[in-house]
């Protein structure tokens, strides 16, 4: 099991030690849309008070990423309206909320994930085939690149520049993060979402948990199989969605893990709760890797032994 926060003050020390001493990074940020937006907003602003450079890359049409003096903001075009993109998002999110049996709230909801997995996959591939995008990135010199996997375009640009990726989510659907970093998740004790079972559970109630996993076969197969087609299209070599996931530095998980039931967590794996939808204070630890990610990725015998990829 990974420590908690309160089990990480001599590594926060340690860090801030070191972080007195080190030049400002360069951070490449691709952040998913809408909600995760706000969190990673709060982090940004952190992060260019350090004095770290933030360059964002987001498409023309979004629901909440606007410029900020905070950060530079490199923009592309897409093939679909703001209008388009709300409609779609909001017919979404009153799923949960209507009646009807079962198979038709599973049937709009598969309709509404697909519709919005649409928008993402269509702006990826429309930032992979900008060459004058790229060509900046990649003149840039990017230390290290922030993003959300659910939108794997930034896992594909990480690979691409052959820089260390920091993941700053919430989850992944289908459990690909638990495949991705090898976290066992025995449904004997690990409830799955909305099952409404906790992590102790009768025999039946872990048939059904199991049982849960089933659609999420068909949901991973085209909610990111897209991405994988995309990834090996734009780095020429087959890539598959788990490359893309394991090759992340650290995943920085947005979740209270006090109010979340017990699982296993591998070391790069570190809860920050306190960072949905902004205006909360930040936990030192958070802030305090990212930072010394950036600065020490790229140094041979630092701190973080970092992969090039």
């Amino acid at each position: 099991m990974a420590p908690g926060l309160s089990a990480s003050p001599p590594v926060v020390l340690l860090f801030l030690s070191v972080l007195g001493l080190a030049a400002a990074g360069k951070l490449l940020v691709m952040h998913v849309d809408g909600s995760p937006w706000l969190s990673v907003q709060e982090v940004l602003n952190s992060l260019r008070q350090k004095g770290h450079e933030v360059v964002v890359v987001a498409p023309e049409v979004s629901l909440h990423i606007k410029p900020s003096k905070n950060f530079v903001m490199k923009m592309y075009s897409v093939p679909y309206t703001k209008e388009e993109m709300e409609k779609d998002f909001k017919a979404f999110s009153q799923v949960p909320f209507e009646e009807g049996s079962f198979l038709e709230r599973f049937v709009k909801a598969y309709q509404g994930i697909k519709r919005i997995t649409n928008f993402g996959v269509s702006s990826c591939e429309q930032l992979l085939q900008n060459k004058e995008l790229i060509r900046y990135l990649e003149e840039s010199r990017f230390d290290a690149v922030l993003t959300d996997p659910v939108l794997l375009c930034g896992a594909i640009l990480a690979k691409h520049l052959s820089i260390p990726s920091v993941y700053f989510l919430r989850g992944i659907p289908c459990g690909l993060d638990f495949e991705a970093t090898q976290c066992p998740r025995p449904p004997s004790y690990v409830p799955r979402g909305f099952t409404q079972l906790t992590d102790h559970m009768t025999f039946l109630q872990r048939v059904k948990n199991l049982l849960h996993d089933i659609p999420d076969i068909f949901l991973c197969d085209f909610v990111f199989e897209p991405y994988s087609k995309l990834a090996s299209e734009f780095l020429q070599q087959d890539v598959t969605v788990q490359d893309l996931l394991r090759q992340a530095s650290v995943w920085l998980l947005r979740s209270e893990f006090v109010l979340e039931y017990p699982r296993p967590l591998m070391p790069n794996i570190i809860p920050i709760g306190g960072v949905n939808c902004a205006h909360k204070e930040l936990p030192q630890v958070g802030l305090v890797l990212i930072h010394a990610l950036i600065v020490f990725c790229d140094q041979k015998g630092g701190i973080f032994s970092c992969n090039k990829h």
